[in-house]
């Protein structure tokens, strides 16, 4: 049952990593780069699962940052499919964070990342159909 006093991530854990003092600028705040490249990452790990082969990054929507990041946390990325194309694929990614303190994780920003599926020529290809395919 799903408790609204309690928000909970959206979508499936695709990737999860540790924000270390190396990802940080000069003032000791971590990177939007950084983040923006682990939100990269997860979906498109997912982008690559749902096509059955090789993606590329097309855009990226509607991000904003809603609370800090820190150094230690536990950074949480879960994807969620919201649309495929003849070739393309829009992907929700919602990060989420335990600080090493903390006793619930809360969110940090989420954004709209939009894939190609690509050949190994990289020219654009078709998204395979994977309506009967209980693998994704």
């Amino acid at each position: 049952m799903m408790n609204d006093d309690k928000p909970q991530p959206r979508g499936e854990l695709a990737l999860q990593v540790v924000a270390l003092p190396s990802d940080t600028n000069a003032n000791g705040d971590l990177f939007a780069g950084w983040l923006v490249k682990q939100m990269d990452l997860a979906a498109a790990t997912t982008a690559g699962r749902i096509s059955r082969g090789r993606t590329a990054t097309v855009a990226i929507d509607r991000m904003e940052f809603l609370s800090p990041l820190r150094i230690g946390s536990q950074v949480s990325c879960y994807t969620s499919l919201i649309d495929i194309g003849r070739s393309s694929m829009k992907i929700n990614v919602e990060v989420w964070t335990l600080d090493q303190t903390a006793r619930r994780p809360r969110k940090v920003t989420e954004a709209l990342f939009v894939y190609v599926a690509i050949d190994e020529n990289g020219r654009i290809r078709e998204v395979p159909d994977t309506s009967n395919d209980a693998s994704v």
